[in-house]
């Protein structure tokens, strides 16, 4: 069975080439602006002199990794917005695409049912879509950390001590990983409902897909004066219960700022507890697989004229 599901995933991979196009394109977008900076850094020589020495003697280790994470984080959020994009766009697609160029008759051709199409479609977007963007992070820094260590070592800088030595690998993928994953999943209702958008509408799935979430809120408002409905929807990407609650005032103790490695632990900061403890994760959940089951409907019985 799950050879079945990874067969029907990698359909979708070699079908939907953004799923690796995108990541891939946003990689060279941040390499060649890191390549750029570096270029342009090289004007200011005497700065950089005395930034590179003070970095190597001077700076604590901490600095150093905090630093380095800040640009991790700096190239990460491009890729997570690309993400958020393409999930949207491949979701909407998915099914729609079939029944416009007629595929769908093909694949009902084949010992496929049509929950095992929709379900692998929700899994690409769920898994496959997060999994190659975290790939392509883990290697975009690399690339950028090779580039940068050469730079530095072409400056008189230490390597070793200054980039290789300072970043925080582990912490940095693992935390990204987590992020990723657990975003698509607190997402999920999003795309069960995007799904069955795209197994039910016959032309302007993004329209169809966003209209109800914008003038349901706004009948909402004007007749029932509440917001309940728009802040289950637009505010649920702010209230991802994955993420620790930071404590800014600890980062001035001394009227300075005070770095510290619990404080630039990325994994410090995830609470997994609280996110799997969460009702409206689960409630999300049982919405995605409500719409889910709705768009397995639709498409077993929908017309493909």
């Amino acid at each position: 069975m799950i050879d079945h599901y990874l067969a029907l995933m990698k359909r979708e991979f070699w079908e939907h080439r953004s799923i690796w196009v995108t990541p891939a394109a946003i990689a060279s977008i941040v390499t060649l602006g890191t390549v750029t900076a570096l270029a342009f850094a090289g004007d200011f020589a005497k700065e950089l002199d005395v930034a590179i020495f003070g970095a190597q003697n001077i700076a604590g280790d901490a600095e150093r990794r905090a630093v380095l994470t800040g640009l991790f984080l700096g190239s990460s959020w491009l890729f997570l917005l690309g993400l958020g994009v393409l999930t949207i766009f491949y979701a909407l697609d998915s099914l729609y695409a079939e029944r416009k160029d007629k595929s769908i008759l093909f694949w009902r051709s084949l010992p496929v049912t049509d929950a095992e199409t929709v379900v692998s479609k929700l899994a690409t977007a769920i898994v496959l879509i997060p999994a190659v963007a975290v790939v392509a992070i883990i290697a975009t820094h690399l690339v950028n950390l090779i580039i940068t260590s050469l730079w530095v070592s072409m400056k008189g800088g230490d390597a070793g001590v200054l980039i290789w030595g300072s970043v925080p690998l582990l912490d940095n993928w693992l935390a990204t990983a987590i992020s990723v994953f657990g975003m698509a999943l607190w997402m999920s209702p999003f795309l069960g409902w995007f799904l069955f958008v795209s197994a039910w509408t016959k032309r302007a799935p993004l329209l169809m897909a966003f209209l109800p979430l914008v003038l349901i809120p706004m009948i909402e408002g004007i007749f029932f004066r509440s917001t309940h409905f728009g802040e289950a929807v637009w505010g649920r990407g702010a209230k991802i219960p994955l993420f620790a609650h930071m404590d800014i005032e600890r980062f001035f103790d001394e009227g300075h700022p005070q770095v510290s490695d619990e404080m630039i632990s990325l994994l410090g900061h995830i609470d997994l507890g609280r996110f799997f403890a969460s009702v409206d994760l689960w409630l999300g959940i049982v919405v995605c697989a409500l719409l889910t089951t709705a768009a397995i409907y639709v498409r077993r019985y929908r017309d493909e004229s």
